[in-house]
């Protein structure tokens, strides 16, 4: 596990998700020209959004899996 701090709405919270989460994250964050700290803020607006009981590090591995589901579907 690989542990990373950032702050979301002006509050300090951490994330532990295995190298290989990071991986893709750290690629979809690249492309999206964002820092990755408004990358992950903007996924978990939506997380809040959509109500999902979800905590923010297994949002973060279903959204990977979802991103890596839909390229192979291409």
């Amino acid at each position: 596990m690989i542990k990373r701090s950032l702050s979301i709405h002006g509050h300090r919270t951490s994330l532990a998700l295995e190298a290989e989460f990071w991986a893709i994250i750290d690629s979809a964050v690249s492309v999206s020209g964002k820092s990755f700290a408004r990358f992950i803020q903007d996924l978990d607006d939506l997380r809040t959004e959509n109500r999902t009981q979800q905590n923010l590090a297994s949002y973060l591995r279903v959204w990977v899996l979802k991103r890596l589901q839909a390229q192979n579907a291409m």
